[in-house]
């Protein structure tokens, strides 16, 4: 069985509110999204989902960290759970020495191929490797969609307290996770 990694923020304040937001301090922070290219306060929530063919993802492991957290360091605490199985992630989780780790319980993790330095294109083996990968991991992406579609979840700009966020992300979380379960049950 294949499992897939990725994480999505969790936004309580977005661009020019991020820097003076307070709102949870106990876990949030000013942390920047790259694929949406802003700088929001907030989370990142975190799942670790089995792949199955046709269907989303069902997660095996959610958590939150904060939006500063480097992406890596979820799949670093949690990888000693990771036994007899292919994980596929994105460039963010690119670690020789985890990798040796994933290796040595008789996972592997399988990650886009990242240019060196000065590197202008991929080779073409890189290229239809990092494709490859993509396309493998792209349910991950679709369970993301599917969860902000259903919930919101993203926009936590109502929240006003640390057991706030947490209602605001378990409660969305909990009704996704019904919701794929009747899903998956039909």
């Amino acid at each position: 069985m294949i499992r897939l990694i990725d994480s999505m923020p969790i936004m309580i304040a977005k661009a020019q509110r991020s820097g003076s937001a307070k709102v949870a301090g106990e876990l949030a922070n000013k942390g920047y999204n790259s694929t949406k290219k802003t700088y929001y306060y907030g989370v990142k929530l975190h799942i670790l989902a089995f792949r199955r063919c046709g269907r989303l993802p069902l997660p095996d492991y959610i958590g939150l960290t904060p939006a500063s957290e480097a992406d890596i360091n979820v799949l670093k605490n949690i990888s000693e759970d990771i036994h007899l199985t292919p994980v596929y992630a994105d460039k963010a989780y690119i670690d020789e020495a985890l990798s040796q780790l994933l290796s040595q319980q008789g996972s592997s993790l399988n990650t886009p191929v990242k240019k060196k330095k000065g590197q202008k294109e991929l080779f073409l083996f890189q290229s239809a490797l990092s494709t490859l990968i993509s396309q493998v991991r792209q349910p991950i992406e679709s369970l993301f969609n599917w969860i902000h579609e259903k919930t919101g979840i993203q926009v936590a700009s109502k929240v006003r307290s640390f057991r706030g966020l947490m209602v605001h992300v378990f409660g969305k979380i909990t009704v996704a996770m019904m919701l794929l379960s009747m899903i998956f049950n039909s």
